[in-house]
């Protein structure tokens, strides 16, 4: 399995391709932190919330970029068990 170390954690992906789309997402949230821009959602937290939603890839990133507090990551996993 290929993996990608994103802040010093590892991220577990299923194919070589997904290191492209890995480090799109981890690019892309960068961004969004650095100029604090969460555009279409009304804040942070909201953005988050919906993109924990998501899963995958994406979600990942949101935990190696600290974004995910554990408390969402404790419910995150509540509801796949």
């Amino acid at each position: 399995m290929p993996e990608l170390s994103i802040n010093g954690k590892s991220i577990q992906l299923k194919a070589l391709s997904d290191i492209a789309v890995a480090e799109r997402v981890a690019n892309h949230l960068q961004r969004r932190i650095s100029e604090d821009d969460w555009r279409p959602f009304q804040s942070k937290a909201a953005a988050i919330e919906a993109w924990t939603k998501l899963g995958g890839i994406r979600l990942q990133v949101m935990d190696a970029l600290g974004l995910i507090e554990s408390e969402t990551k404790a419910q995150k996993h509540r509801n796949t068990v």
